[in-house]
């Protein structure tokens, strides 16, 4: 994390920008005290569009083993 402060950060925001754009954080300080943190926005999360799910579900073949079964199968096996 860079830390920098105020005067700094006032005369390179666009070089701060980039930086946090790329994923740093930053955290600006004034009379050596941290007042400010620069970091990237999280995207939104989409919802799941659970009707388009259910469709590409019903298109693969069923497992012939339930997932019980399966897994204990990989657990003795050294999956």
């Amino acid at each position: 994390m860079l830390t920098i402060n105020l005067a700094q950060a006032k005369a390179q925001l666009s070089e701060l920008l980039d930086k946090v754009e790329a994923g740093e954080e930053v955290t600006i300080t004034r009379h050596g005290h941290p007042v400010a943190r620069l970091a990237a926005v999280v995207p939104k999360r989409q919802p799941i569009d659970f009707e388009s799910l259910e469709a590409f579900r019903a298109t693969m073949p069923p497992w012939p083993k339930n997932s019980a079964e399966l897994i204990r199968e990989m657990r003795d096996e050294g999956y």
